[in-house]
C-alpha cells in the first residue's frame, strides 16, 4: 500500500510519530486534531498494517565510545539467492554491522558499521568480513563527519505527490 491509500489524518499521525515517537497519545491526538480514543485506534491500525515498524531511541554511538563509523562495499563471488541470503544472515550476526543493504550495480552490499576504534574495526574486517565465505571484494570508506541523518520518509514529498495525483 502506498501513502495515498492513507487519509490525511493517518499521514499526519505518521509524520508526528516519526518526529517524536515518545509523545503521549493525548499529545498526538491534539497535534492531529482528533480525540484520543480514535487516535489510539488509528495508531494501532497503522502498526498492524505495517506502516509503523517499531519505536526506538536514537542512541549516540560517540557518547557510548563508538568513535568509528565506516561504510563497507562488499562484492560476492556468487549472486545466487542462497548465497545472498547466507551473507545477509552472517551480517545479522555481526554486532558492528548496523545496516546491511543489497544493491544493484558494481557492489552487492553496502554495510554501515560502527566500532570503538580503528583497531576493533580492522579486526572485524580481517578476521570476520574478508574471511567470510563468498566474499570476493571489500572496499571501506571511513566517515569523517555526518552532515545529515533523518529517519523515515519526507512527508512533505508524500503530500506533494498525493496533491499532484501520483
Amino acid at each position: 500500500m502506498s501513502g495515498a491509500k492513507l487519509d490525511p489524518i493517518d499521514r499526519h499521525i505518521l509524520a508526528e510519530l516519526q518526529g517524536d515517537g515518545r509523545m503521549t497519545n493525548v499529545e498526538l491526538a491534539r497535534r492531529v486534531g482528533i480525540s484520543a480514543p480514535p487516535c489510539l485506534r488509528r495508531v494501532r491500525a497503522l502498526e498492524e498494517d505495517g506502516y509503523i515498524d517499531g519505536y526506538h531511541a536514537q542512541v549516540s554511538p560517540k557518547r557510548l565510545g563508538f568513535d568509528v563509523q565506516v561504510f563497507v562495499m562488499v562484492g560476492l563471488h556468487s549472486q545466487a539467492e542462497a548465497d545472498l541470503s547466507a551473507f545477509e544472515q552472517q551480517c545479522d550476526g555481526w554486532p558492528l554491522v548496523r545496516e546491511c543493504h543489497m544493491l544493484n550495480g558494481e557492489v552487492d552490499f553496502i554495510l554501515k558499521c560502527v566500532a570503538p576504534d580503528l583497531s576493533s574495526f580492522q579486526a572485524f574486517l580481517t578476521e570476520e568480513l574478508t574471511a567470510a565465505s563468498n566474499v570476493e571484494s571489500v572496499k571501506t570508506s571511513l566517515v569523517i563527519r555526518t552532515a545529515k541523518t533523518e529517519p523515515g520518509v519526507p512527508f512533505d514529498v508524500v503530500e506533494s505527490r498525493i496533491a499532484a495525483g501520483h
